[in-house]
Parts: structure tokens; C-alpha cells; sequence
């Protein structure tokens, strides 16, 4: 037994195509610097993040779905993709085939927002994670082997030891060097994932993103745009409080060795939370009206 979704809303084509429309120009303001770099051949530490990391590609990301229970009058449904059809009303769609496919998926999606969203948020980290991955390495061997430290590896190592590391999030924590692991406090993993991400980190902020994606078509993409924007800037703070000198590319460093730098990165934490907050309540909303109805 699955649960009913509401009744249809149906939108006029001049509503659909101007919310494509925005959509989609909002989207390519984003696209058009990442692809003229991919086009020339060079990478960008911050913003090519988002395009490389995750999984969804530029043009998923610019193709515009109204989500679940949408019928587009006057469309047609070859431009929307395979999992649309047309009915008498319009094009919709194919909600049930869609979510019978990713049931799992959203179920377990479900719940790691659910029970991030249930704990309180920890603002004690000051980004010590990018330093733990950089951690006992020399230049050549850091990931954006291209970009200067802005210390000397010593001092970088100094840094990470003193502070110490207080990372839950495991895509994270599997990026550690291997001397920089056993100096975190937690030893997240997939299968503890549920039991460990809170809503004050900022992978697990940025990570609303990829599960929005993840959600795609069922739900709108404009959900997916605002989780893919506040993404896009928790990557600038988490590049600037990094040990990385990209001052070159207009991205002052956020000196989190410093007790004001830390100061600094706890207010712009606390900031990107309250924004999540909202975003993650809008996709467990999502997930609960998409997941098998409860047999009581």
C-alpha cells in the first residue's frame, strides 16, 4: 500500500514555462563559469566542487521538474524525460513508477534528515577537517596540490594536533590522511551515519544538496537550486577556514588558528544551520509524502 499523494495541481503553460524559465537562468549563472573552465581545462578548487563531488551533473541540474503531482498543461512529454507521460489532464509525472523504484531511497534519506534534524547542533569543529586531510603531507601530496598552503606542513600539523579534530560526518572523515584519523575524536562510518550526523556540521548542510538530487524528479527543482545555493556558499567557508592560501582567487582565508578566526567560523556555522533547517524540514516533508502510507 503506498500513500496518496494530494490531487494533481495542474499548471497553465505560460505558468509552467515561466517557472522553467527561472529556473533555468538562475541555474545557468552558476553553470556558465564552471563550463568555460571545463571547457579550457582548468579547475577550480571552491566552485568546482559541487559539479565533481557529487553526482548530479550540470545539465540534471538545469533541466527543470515541477516534482510530484504536477500536470503541464499544453507539454510535451519527450522533453521532460523518460519517467513522464500524457494524460487527458496533461503531462505528470510517473509518480508511482518513479517512487516504486526508489522507495529504499527515500526511506533511508527520510531518515538520516530526520534524525540530523533531531540533534542538537555542535559548533566545535572549526573546520579542522579540510586541515586533517592536508595532515602530515607535504605540498605535492595535498589534494589542490596547485594552491599554497598558507602555513608551512609543520605548522599546518602544530595546528590540526593542538586543536584537535571533532568530525562526525564520514564523507568526510574518509578523506583523512591515514596519521590524522586516529587523532579525531569519532570514527564515523556509513553504517553509523544515522547516528552521527548533526545539523551544525557543514558537510551535512552542504550534503542536502545530494539529497535533493537524489529526490529528483519527485520533487521541484527549484528545492534542488536552493539546496545546491546554500551548498555552493558553505564550500566558500569551508575553502577559506581550509589550510589553503586562495587569497589569489578572491577568497580571503578565515584564520581559524587564530581565536578570532574560530569566532568567525562559528557565527557563519550557526548561520548556514538556521538556513538548513528549513530546507532539510522541506525535504523530510517531501520524503513523507512520497513514502508507503503507515498500516496501522
Amino acid at each position: 500500500m503506498t500513500a496518496a499523494l494530494a490531487p494533481a495541481t495542474a499548471l497553465d503553460a505560460a505558468d509552467w514555462q515561466a517557472r522553467r524559465r527561472a529556473h533555468e537562468e538562475r541555474v545557468d549563472a552558476w553553470l556558465a563559469p564552471h563550463l568555460a573552465r571545463r571547457r579550457s581545462g582548468v579547475r577550480h578548487p571552491v566552485e568546482d566542487f559541487l559539479f565533481t563531488y557529487y553526482s548530479h551533473r550540470p545539465a540534471q541540474l538545469r533541466r527543470w521538474h515541477p516534482g510530484a503531482g504536477v500536470v503541464l498543461r499544453d507539454a510535451d512529454p519527450s522533453v521532460f524525460g523518460r519517467d513522464y507521460r500524457a494524460t487527458a489532464a496533461g503531462v505528470t509525472l510517473d509518480t508511482e513508477g518513479v517512487r516504486a523504484r526508489r522507495a529504499e531511497s527515500i526511506a533511508w534519506i527520510r531518515a538520516l534528515l530526520a534524525a540530523t534534524a533531531g540533534r542538537p547542533a555542535h559548533f566545535g569543529c572549526f573546520g579542522m577537517h579540510e586541515w586533517a586531510m592536508v595532515y602530515r603531507q607535504t605540498q605535492d601530496e595535498v589534494r589542490h596540490n596547485a594552491w599554497p598552503l598558507r602555513l608551512s606542513p609543520a605548522e599546518t600539523a602544530a595546528v590540526v594536533e593542538e586543536r584537535g579534530v571533532r568530525c562526525s560526518h564520514f564523507d568526510a572523515f574518509r578523506f583523512f590522511t591515514a596519521p590524522a584519523r586516529p587523532l579525531n575524536v569519532l570514527t564515523p562510518t556509513r553504517e553509523s551515519q544515522h547516528a552521527l550526523e548533526q545539523p551544525g556540521c557543514l558537510h551535512a548542510n552542504m550534503d542536502l544538496y545530494k539529497w535533493a538530487c537524489k529526490l529528483s524528479p519527485l520533487v521541484a527543482s527549484e528545492l534542488v537550486a536552493d539546496c545546491f545555493e546554500l551548498a555552493k556558499e558553505i564550500r566558500t567557508l569551508d575553502m577559506r577556514a581550509s589550510p589553503y592560501d586562495l587569497s589569489e582567487l578572491g577568497y580571503p582565508p578565515l584564520r581559524v588558528e587564530t581565536v578570532e578566526g574560530r569566532h568567525e567560523y562559528v557565527r557563519a556555522q550557526r548561520s548556514f544551520a538556521d538556513r538548513a533547517a528549513p530546507l532539510r524540514a522541506r525535504l523530510i516533508a517531501e520524503c513523507d509524502r512520497l513514502l508507503p502510507a503507515t498500516i496501522g
